[in-house]
């Protein structure tokens, strides 16, 4: 037991005056004997035990009287488990991703998780509140009331890790509590690493009612045809098997086609033929769950043909002309000798064709080429100076080329999960007729290939940028050398690399990824591209790149839908944007990430259970009812005995 004023313990030598006061009244009596008074004398006899008696118990009671009085003013108290723990600052993190939609017992979790923190937060309490997209510092559930009211979800995927680094990175000489409020969906035990030993840190986890779910995760052109593309619409589902779930195609707001669909597998595709038009709409389902991902927004410009040029001899080339068609191409060879550099900066995609040395200039050229978007496929000669194309491919990422090997090999192995094949086969083939190279170079390379010989070794492997694509054959391809070209290969692989940047024909942003977008136009100095709708407008990072602008959207937009690219007044092209749907697996919940912090149901039981941990015990009170007993007792005694 501690004292808050200790001081007021000196008054206990206070407790002398009863004692003296009882000295006094134990003054011994005269004896004085009288005739006759027999009676009398045993008469006060007892008198005298009675009132010693009496004494003797008001001395005790004035006594204990006193000393709880005084220790009562000395305010005791024990000190509280956790007493060291007091001053710590509070953070409540609360997940508002739109997993955090799904419907729990008393509704959705979000606003479930609102209302508590309003109904059962002190009101002089200080804490600091973090979401997914915005913070309130040092703030109290007062002054954030209407904005927690008016909280709105995050298109943001919830990551406790970056909010944990924003925590740690507010200095402060105390310690930390931190509660977290989530759902716990794509979660993983590595966002927790960042919590401190010293921090208290408290999981609340409310669980959705109902896990089934039905999204729309992508929307691209399956093929080209004459007057229509086919469009897949890929699905996905958690839960239990969807049935009946109406799936519908809008182009602005006109409704192009309609569908009833039965989801038993977690993913589907499916099929649509639409007008071979520009288009800018968006595909939509019903369901009962999450609403965020019903609705996926896409766009498709007017069809443009690809520019590719090719640079080597002409006969070798000629594979070319027929994957580079006219209906889909701006195809043209030129030797080293006759090349144009400056036609180089307008092409989409050049093929390097078994040069034996590529000169200094033209791989500066390249160089800048991959750096403003465009893609680069390499082929290299039996006869080709390795210490030029090692130079050029420096620049690109670690891939070099070493000695020529000169025996035969077999292509057998293909990354069928490869962005260059993975649309190409509905199934992986077994029986394939795979072609084989006699001579080859040996490839240095931590890149993901294409395509692999039998022994393990790349013979086709791309390296990857956010804008553009470099692939490197480890082999020439001439009909001396391989039957790479009379495999169904060559046309895939070639069209794909080709348009691996417009691969989808889908201009389609998931908002938040930190890809850059390429847009064709030509931009004066002070020209400055805007992206709008009729809700929302903003101004995109930006870099002119000659005859394109590469844009950065960062965190915009903040809603999802249909946008427009425009210079000033004048459209450029549409665009649309949608939430990712990383949110939308409701079964992807990961609930053993409480299992090494404390588990709370809610906000009050939370504050109590901190208000108990950390309160000190105060007896003073008890003190102080003991002392009015003892002053009852003393009314007792004198009243009643004799």
């Amino acid at each position: 037991m501690q004292f808050k004023h200790p001081e007021f313990l000196y008054f206990l030598f206070l407790l002398v005056i009863p004692i003296l006061v009882h000295l006094f009244q134990l003054r011994r009596f005269k004896k004085e004997y009288f005739t006759n008074v027999k009676l009398l004398r045993e008469l006060s006899i007892q008198t005298r035990k009675s009132s010693k008696i009496k004494k003797w118990l008001l001395l005790f009671t004035r006594l204990f009287l006193l000393t709880f009085l005084i220790i009562a003013f000395a305010q005791p108290f024990f000190v509280a488990k956790e007493n060291l723990k007091s001053t710590n600052e509070m953070y409540i993190v609360l997940d508002n991703s739109y997993s955090m939609q799904a419907k729990g017992k008393k509704g959705e979790l979000l606003k479930r998780a609102v209302q508590d923190l309003l109904e059962n937060t002190p009101e002089n309490y200080n804490f600091s509140l973090i979401t997914s997209s915005e913070n309130y510092w040092n703030t109290d559930i007062k002054s954030i009331q209407k904005e927690l009211q008016n909280l709105d979800y995050s298109p943001q995927e919830f990551r406790l890790d970056n909010i944990i680094s924003k925590i740690n990175a507010r200095k402060s000489a105390f310690n930390k509590d931190i509660v977290v409020i989530t759902d716990a969906v794509g979660i993983d035990e590595n966002q927790t690493k960042g919590f401190k030993k010293e921090d208290n840190v408290y999981f609340m986890v409310p669980e959705a009612e109902k896990k089934n779910n039905v999204a729309i995760d992508s929307v691209f052109i399956e093929q080209s045809l004459d007057n229509f593309y086919e469009i897949g619409v890929k699905l996905s589902k958690s839960g239990d098997d969807a049935k009946n779930i109406p799936l519908a195609i809008y182009n602005k707001e006109k409704l192009i086609a309609k569908t009833l669909i039965d989801l038993t597998d977690n993913n589907k595709t499916i099929s649509f033929n639409i007008p071979k038009e520009e288009f800018n709409g968006y595909a939509s389902i019903t369901d009962k769950s999450l609403e965020y991902d019903n609705t996926y927004y896409f766009s498709i410009s007017e069809a443009s043909k690809t520019n590719v040029i090719s640079i080597g001899d002409d006969v070798k080339s000629n594979f070319l002309n027929r994957i580079y068609t006219t209906n889909e191409f701006n195809y043209k060879n030129f030797t080293l000798q006759t090349l144009d550099y400056n036609l180089l900066e307008k092409q989409d995609v050049i093929v390097i064709n078994e040069l034996k040395e590529i000169p200094q200039a033209l791989q500066t050229t390249l160089k800048s080429f991959v750096n403003k978007g465009g893609n680069l496929i390499i082929i290299p000669s039996n006869e080709s100076n390795l210490g030029s194309m090692n130079a050029l491919l420096s620049n690109f990422g670690s891939v070099q080329m070493k000695s020529l090997n000169v025996n035969e090999k077999k292509i057998t192995k293909i990354n069928f999960n490869h962005p260059v094949l993975k649309a190409v086969f509905e199934k992986k083939v077994d029986n394939f007729q795979y072609p084989s190279t006699k001579n080859s170079f040996a490839i240095s390379s931590n890149q993901p290939a294409v395509l692999t010989y039998e022994d393990q070794s790349p013979f086709l492997v791309s390296m990857d940028n956010s804008l553009s694509s470099v692939y490197l054959f480890s082999a020439a391809i001439n009909k001396e050398n391989s039957n790479f070209l009379n495999s169904p290969l060559v046309v895939l692989s070639f069209y794909n690399m080709a348009k691996i940047n417009q691969r989808t024909g889908v201009n389609s942003i998931i908002i938040g990824e930190d890809k850059p977008y390429i847009v064709d136009t030509f931009l004066q100095k002070d020209e400055i591209l805007e992206v709008k709708n009729q809700n929302e407008k903003f101004i995109p990072v930006q870099q002119i790149m000659s005859s394109k602008v590469k844009l950065n959207f960062n965190e915009n937009p903040q809603k999802d839908g249909n946008y427009g690219v425009f210079n000033k007044n004048n459209f450029v092209q549409n665009i649309s944007f949608n939430y990712n749907r990383t949110e939308s697996n409701l079964d992807n919940v990961n609930s053993s990430i409480v299992s090494n912090f404390e588990e709370v149901n809610d906000i009050d039981t939370l504050f109590n259970t901190i208000q108990a941990q950390r309160t000190d015990s105060q007896l003073w009170k008890w003190f102080v009812s003991l002392a009015l007993l003892f002053i009852l007792l003393e009314l007792l005694i004198q009243k009643f005995v004799k």
